[in-house]
């Protein structure tokens, strides 16, 4: 005896071992690398090491510099800012050089991504020029976004915010510091000012 299944419950027997046969295998997640909530940085293009604090408690990273100005290139708008390294002295020096680091001044120039309105409790509003950097960190190179801003006062010239750990799959252990298990190469105070000689502003002294 011969029997005859229905098109229909066949199709319906076909479908789902076909289904699950094209299926294909969930890619495992990137494991996020872990840092302190402290770490050192270079920027890349001038070779400055600086300290970085990484803050999940703010967006847009942030960047020391002071007299920041407008101006236009290529029919764009660029800034000129400074960067004093007496603000924070931290560019390994050799015991022998005769540089002084507080007479030095690191000038660069970038274009400008856009423009920020920072609301400050009892102040009036301050406007920040936001540029794309790139720096390493922990062995490796990134790209971020800096609002420019003057961080003298701050203990870290350099804050790195959510848009950075996200975009690069960072975690942070706010109880540690310094957690990079490789280092990024950085220039000598000696090597910095002879590589960066024609964007080097010696500072006033104060008479």
């Amino acid at each position: 005896m011969k029997f005859l299944i229905p098109l229909y419950l066949a199709t319906a027997l076909v479908i789902p071992t076909v289904a699950l046969a094209e299926t294909p295998k969930k890619e495992e997640a990137a494991v996020p690398e872990t840092l302190g909530f402290v770490e050192w940085v270079v920027m890349n293009d001038t070779g400055l090491r600086l300290k970085a604090r990484l803050d999940t408690g703010a967006k847009t990273s942030s960047l020391h510099a002071v007299n920041v100005e407008e101006f236009e290139q290529d029919d764009q708008k660029w800034v000129k800012f400074q960067i004093p390294l007496a603000d924070h002295t931290v560019q390994p020096a050799a015991e022998d050089s005769n540089i002084d680091q507080e007479e030095i001044i690191l000038e660069l120039e970038r274009p400008v991504e856009r423009t920020v309105l920072i609301k400050r409790k009892g102040a009036e509003s301050q406007r920040r020029y936001v540029v794309m950097m790139d720096f390493c960190i922990a062995g490796t190179t990134h790209e971020t976004q800096f609002s420019l801003t003057d961080r003298g006062n701050f203990s870290y010239p350099v804050l790195l915010g959510r848009r950075f750990m996200r975009d690069d799959n960072i975690l942070i252990d706010s109880a540690d510091s310094f957690l990079a298990k490789k280092e990024c190469e950085y220039l000598g105070l000696e090597e910095l000012v002879d590589k960066q000689q024609a964007r080097i502003v010696k500072a006033e002294k104060a008479t």
